[in-house]
């Protein structure tokens, strides 16, 4: 009989070298739990798994980072030292970075690119222009010289979008994921306003770990006399903050209950869409509500009139409800400035503009003002925008923003003929009215010292619409050159 041994190889070193692997990582984990505590200890082998995960995929890294925008937003790595990466630095660094060295490997050729991504690039670079200015006057600091490097880096995130989305199902399977983590975002929310208050503050106290706040995290609308109502903020420490994340995944996942081609079950999009408004309804944030109507209103004006039916429906069964009663009294008091707040917000309106007249140019950059009887700080993001980079800095970021609306205007009866993409469109296109709209009564969707979360979803946002539109007018295209090919064969057949 033939000495099978001499032919089969030898699996002992093999072994051996799995054994110790597993042996020092067990040694490893032991000690971290010992180090750090299992909730920590648990907490950085989830770090460590999600970053390699985010090193190797692509289209996983940008999972991520829409899985830590909508759960752990203002989440920051607890490295000891100031100021610390954030949890969406890292996610956005990963997916920016692979990337690149997919470009770099020769993995990814023949750049995708549209007109309207220049106008994000001129934006990114007044940006840097406008923080260079600044410092004539402030002194160079690394917190927001970080906030500004992140702010550029998400303005990046637009062209990459337009380069990386290259086929429908892969825009239809992000847009899927927004909205599936929106949803439980709006969850989050929901439960954490309706557990018992102590309960809630301490939940949301664990988050210290993470450099959240601690203590009085919770968050009240109250008058000169008395405490109204408590305000849903989920994870997202404000509640304004909170409901302006909320009107952008209501809005992208409004024209999926109608689709015929929705990129979920139907049910599954209605109940994201209930989660989602009846969270921004308990954030009590005026200005996100009114801002969803708006969107609601677009989608309906161009393709869902039955969407306009139903909100008025809402809307008048609200005036009925008794537990909308005082909601629908602060949007009256709010329009007809009878409240403390918006007064405030008026004062503010009034000093920004005094900021701008004295800076139209390019503004006072992200460091500070020159003059002491100046201030940073208008709870409205155009305002804002021209109080750090002047007047050309809002023209610049308003061309942005329009030119995706001028963009898909131009290709719209191709985005109608793609009809796994004419519903998504829709839906990404709401909610830029929404931000715009938004954008009148708050700051966070330009605020880089604090919102890098909420504009980081913007820039996602206006990429993926850019995206889906160069998916449109590629199909378009693309039949448009099989029917004339088809139409020469036929005619030489014929010959």
């Amino acid at each position: 009989m033939r000495d099978t041994s001499l032919y089969s190889p030898d699996r002992r070193p093999a072994a051996a070298l799995v054994g110790a692997t597993l042996g020092l990582g067990g040694g490893l984990l032991a000690l971290l739990v010992v180090l750090l505590g299992p909730v920590m200890a648990f907490g950085v082998v989830l770090g460590l798994a999600t970053a390699l995960y985010v090193l190797t995929s692509l289209h996983g890294a940008l999972i991520v980072m829409v899985a830590v925008i909508a759960l752990i937003p203002f989440g920051k790595v607890p490295v000891g030292f100031s100021p610390s990466p954030t949890f969406l630095d890292g996610a956005l660094g990963g997916f920016l970075a692979v990337y690149l060295l997919q470009w770099m490997s020769g993995q990814r050729r023949l750049l995708r690119t549209v007109p309207a991504t220049a106008f994000a690039l001129i934006f990114a670079g007044l940006v840097l222009f406008a923080y260079l200015m600044g410092l004539r006057h402030a002194p160079l600091e690394l917190r927001t010289l970080r906030t500004v490097a992140e702010t550029v880096a998400g303005l990046l995130l637009i062209p990459v979008l337009v380069d990386v989305v290259r086929d429908a199902r892969l825009l239809r399977r992000l847009v899927a994921a927004i909205m599936l983590l929106g949803g439980l975002s709006a969850l989050i929310g929901i439960l954490l306003w309706a557990l018992p208050d102590p309960s809630a503050e301490a939940l949301l106290n664990r988050l210290g770990r993470f450099e959240y706040p601690v203590g009085g995290v919770l968050r009240y609308r109250q008058d000169y006399a008395s405490v109204l109502n408590e305000r849903a903020i989920g994870t997202w420490i404000d509640p304004n903050a909170f409901g302006g994340f909320l009107l952008m995944i209501g809005a992208l996942t409004a024209p999926q209950i109608f689709s015929a081609r929705p990129v979920l079950p139907r049910w599954v999009a209605l109940g994201t869409l209930g989660l989602v408004v009846l969270a921004l309804f308990l954030t009590d944030s005026r200005g996100s509500m009114l801002s969803l109507g708006a969107a609601f209103v677009f989608i309906a004006a161009l393709r869902y009139r039955k969407l306009l039916l139903i909100m008025a429906l809402a809307v008048a069964i609200a005036f009925f409800l008794p537990a909308t009663q005082r909601y629908i009294a602060k949007i009256e008091a709010g329009l007809t400035n009878q409240d403390i707040e918006t007064q405030m917000r008026f004062g503010e309106y009034k000093d920004a503009l005094a900021l701008i007249e004295r800076h139209p140019v390019i503004g006072v950059g992200f460091s500070g003002t020159p003059e002491i009887d100046l201030y940073l700080g208008v709870a409205n993001t155009y305002l804002t925008i021209a109080s750090h980079m002047g007047l050309v800095g809002l023209a610049a970021y308003l061309l942005m923003m329009g030119s995706a609306f001028v963009y898909s205007a131009a290709h719209y009866r191709a985005i109608r003929a793609a009809p796994l993409l004419d519903d998504v469109w829709l839906g990404l296109a709401g909610g830029l009215i929404g931000v715009l709209a938004g954008g009148v009564f708050d700051h966070f969707y330009f605020k880089i010292d604090l919102f890098q979360a909420t504009m980081t979803l913007v820039w996602l946002l206006l990429g993926l619409t850019l995206a889906a539109v160069r998916l449109a007018a590629e199909q378009a295209e693309c039949a448009h050159v099989h029917e004339d090919t088809r139409t020469v064969l036929h005619n030489r057949s014929g010959w």
